[in-house]
């Protein structure tokens, strides 16, 4: 019996051969992304919270390790860039971290500002694609735009919303995308064992 570590894949085919077998896995993670989705949908602003502090402890993370990268700066300058880019990161995360609901309103509104720039950068782009390749640009930058008008115009009382809002939705969209590819991969299993 040849060792599987050692076969070269040939084809997507044998790939999904390979893991058609832990579909099982797949669908429970699907469906657990799923759940996560629903009770973030349910609770929204604990969701919000939750995801203003995970910002937060990752600004805090990255900010402490700019500072320990200025500390190994070779030239004065580049020190005090590294550590004045790392303390302001540390700063606006244990900001976030200490006040995550007033954290949620600044996020809230750079998310529907950043959403407002890019609506109207891709209507833009979209405008100067060939005439039969325009659509799909034009839809894609006015559903954009929409959505930053829709979290701006309604900040800051839409603020204890948006975020939970946003990552429940990713966690169901996530989670049927999982359970999508794990019942593909069921098929590819059941006619292989046969």
């Amino acid at each position: 019996m040849s060792d599987l570590r050692t076969q070269r894949p040939h084809s997507l085919e044998w790939a999904m051969e390979r893991i058609s077998r832990r579909w099982p896995y797949m669908a429970a993670l699907g469906a657990l992304f799923v759940v996560l989705g629903l009770l973030a949908l349910t609770l929204v602003v604990s969701a919000t919270i939750a995801s203003v502090v995970m910002i937060g402890l990752f600004m805090a993370i990255a900010g402490g390790s700019e500072i320990v990268v200025g500390f190994n700066a070779r030239t004065w300058s580049r020190f005090f860039l590294w550590v004045a880019a790392g303390l302001f990161y540390l700063v606006a995360g244990a900001i976030a971290l200490a006040q995550p609901l007033l954290a949620a309103l600044v996020f809230t509104l750079m998310l529907g500002a950043g959403l407002l720039a890019t609506g109207l950068i891709r209507l833009w782009l979209a405008a100067h694609l060939p005439p039969g390749r325009r659509s799909l640009g034009l839809f894609s930058g006015a559903v954009t735009l929409l959505l930053g008008l829709v979290i701006v115009l309604g900040w800051p009382g839409n603020s204890v919303l948006i975020l939970g809002v946003l990552l429940g939705i990713d966690l169901l969209v996530y989670g049927a995308h999982w359970i999508f590819v794990a019942l593909a991969l069921r098929r590819v299993a059941h006619r292989h064992s046969f």
